[in-house]
């Protein structure tokens, strides 16, 4: 293209209009540095028009790609508010039968609200924490993404009280490494907070003559019934940390910090449009879609030992509209850097480590 959007800065280049934004990636001119001072000169001024730059140097080249928005999303904060709020009062009843003091109603007593916020309010951070840390990370890149919206559920039904939270992306993802960055954000910012949370909770926690299920080792008694969560090898590290041994009964905090760890396990699985969906693709297309097939039928037969996994394997199907493989962004050749793709092995090491083959068993 002749018209250069910022004064000579490319060799080559091209321009998309996608959801409210306008988006330049190119190739920078031979010899040319985009950290030389009249090279910063004309960045700064288009990022002090509601933009944004970055620059990849991939495949001998030096990329530059330029970001701007035409009108900041507007949002219904209230409403997110409001469904904040709603799952807290449903998760605080949660974790009230979870520390044995269900709730009565129409006067419930203040002490039975009070043990169940030790479960709601640390299970509240991390699941603000995970979607934050991909509304953060999306809004950098000026991507068109809602704030968080949580899920109140009966805790009759359901004894967390809530279906977790979940963010909107509404315009198109441009590259591979806006994706990355959009994927990873959510499950590092949300076991940075489910790490204590979990260590404070095991600490607060003690052991139990009772034995468990293999695989099954942490012990909730709700309304008298047993139930055991599962073992994966970040809680047994901790465990073995805190000198807890065979079945533990667990505080209402180490609960929040279990569900935490199991939600990072789950967004991580490398399917469809899951966060480790996001993450496997910017790091290798081929290998997502390889890696997908293999990890859909595995849980396949791990819903052997608990039926929940088949529900996951048919809601990665529907998220992915019937595909495991994840869509294709826009421009999807410059490949990562190789911080990011560390970064990217770190996420399926922390897969690894927060997987429990066994959630729950009763």
């Amino acid at each position: 293209m002749s018209d250069d959007p910022v004064g000579g800065l490319f060799q080559a280049w091209r321009a998309a209009s996608l959801g409210g934004r306008e988006i330049v990636e190119g190739i920078v001119a031979p010899g040319l540095d985009p950290a030389s001072p009249d090279a910063a000169r004309v960045l700064d001024a288009w990022d002090a028009g509601r933009g944004m730059h970055y620059v990849d140097r991939t495949g001998g080249a030096t990329w530059l790609v330029l970001v701007r928005e035409f009108t900041p999303p507007r949002e219904r904060w209230w409403r997110h508010a409001l469904l904040a709020a709603l799952t807290l009062i449903t998760t605080t009843l949660g974790g009230a039968a979870i520390a044995g003091h269900p709730v009565a109603w129409p006067h419930p007593a203040l002490d039975s609200l009070r043990a169940g916020l030790a479960f709601s309010l640390p299970l509240a951070a991390i699941l603000l924490a995970h979607e934050s840390g991909h509304y953060v990370a999306a809004r950098r890149y000026k991507v068109d993404v809602s704030p968080p919206y949580f899920i109140p559920f009966p805790a009759s039904v359901n004894l967390l009280g809530t279906l977790g939270a979940f963010i909107r992306i509404r315009s198109p993802i441009f590259d591979r490494r806006t994706l990355f960055d959009v994927g990873i954000a959510g499950p590092i910012a949300g076991i940075v907070v489910a790490l204590p949370v979990l260590l404070i909770g095991l600490a607060l926690s003690a052991p139990a003559a009772l034995p468990a299920p293999s695989l099954a080792h942490q012990l909730l008694v709700v309304d008298g019934v047993p139930l055991y969560l599962g073992d994966s090898l970040l809680v047994l590290a901790l465990r073995a940390v805190l000198g807890l041994h065979g079945t533990v009964l667990l505080h209402p905090v180490a609960v929040a910090g279990w569900v935490g760890v199991l939600v990072t396990a789950l967004n991580l699985l490398p399917l469809a449009q899951f966060d480790g969906g996001h993450i496997a693709y910017a790091m290798d297309r081929r290998a997502q879609r390889i890696a997908s097939v293999y990890v859909w039928v595995g849980l396949l037969g791990l819903g052997m030992l608990w039926g929940g996994w088949w529900v996951w394997a048919v809601l990665a199907l529907l998220i992915g509209r019937g595909r495991l493989a994840h869509p294709d962004v826009l421009s999807p050749v410059r490949a990562l850097d190789r911080r990011r793709m560390r970064l990217g092995w770190l996420a399926i090491a922390l897969f690894a480590l927060t997987f429990a083959p066994l959630p729950i068993a009763g």
